[in-house]
């Protein structure tokens, strides 16, 4: 079982970890916009360097996303005091390891 000062000290690194993915979020759409596919602007190779560029963003995205979520589980876990817990077999986690 965490004490009250280990609960808000994970508190805060997960929201402030959460507050630093939020960021990143807000500040990377532009690059996994549409690609534009007009051969009279944009050169073939520079078209098919844009188009790897926006799907390695789209997946970097989606890691960002699932990180959140995680991060969103984990602080439920801290209110409900079930964080520090193996989800599995319920037994208690090395501090050192959270």
């Amino acid at each position: 079982m965490l004490t009250q000062d280990q609960k808000q000290h994970f508190q805060q690194k997960l929201q402030a970890m959460l507050d630093e993915l939020n960021e990143k979020d807000s500040t990377t759409k532009e690059s996994s916009q549409s690609v534009e596919l007009d051969q009279t602007r944009v050169g073939r190779l520079s078209r098919m360097d844009a188009m790897q560029a926006q799907a390695m963003s789209q997946a970097s995205d989606r890691r960002r996303q699932q990180h959140i979520q995680q991060i969103k589980a984990a602080l439920q876990r801290l209110e409900n005091d079930e964080y520090g817990e193996c989800m599995e077999c319920g037994e208690e986690i090395d501090l050192r390891r959270l």
